[in-house]
């Protein structure tokens, strides 16, 4: 089961996200991702550290929030990762298409020095 909480740091939306990101639970994640991008904030960052399993799925939704990122010229990137999460992106290769952090210091930190949709 996946929780996915909202909050925001400055000009920053914090999604927080808990639990496994499957085929049944990835639209929660894609509904705040969507809400997010689609808002008047600059970043959106995706708080990985609660998520204990990412299938096919869940990263077919962090590349469309990716991609949509790059339509609304918004900052996008992930942190907190665990192995699991890590080891599925970097299976896919994905890990350099995305931004990702060590954890929310650093991420709220260097995320506006970033290029917005960087990574595409």
């Amino acid at each position: 089961m996946l929780k996915v909480r909202l909050r925001k740091l400055n000009d920053v939306s914090i999604i927080e996200s808990s639990g496994e990101v499957d085929l049944y639970s990835s639209t929660q994640l894609r509904e705040a991702m969507v809400q997010e991008l689609n808002s008047k904030v600059s970043s959106v960052l995706i708080n990985m550290t609660g998520v204990s399993y990412i299938d096919s799925s869940g990263i077919a939704t962090l590349l469309e929030g990716l991609q949509l990122s790059k339509k609304t010229q918004k900052r996008f990137g992930l942190y907190g990762l665990q192995k699991n999460a890590r080891s599925v992106l970097r299976l896919a290769r994905l890990d350099t298409v995305f931004i990702i952090w060590e954890n929310e210091e650093e991420a709220v930190q260097k995320i506006p020095s970033t290029q917005p949709w960087a990574g595409l």
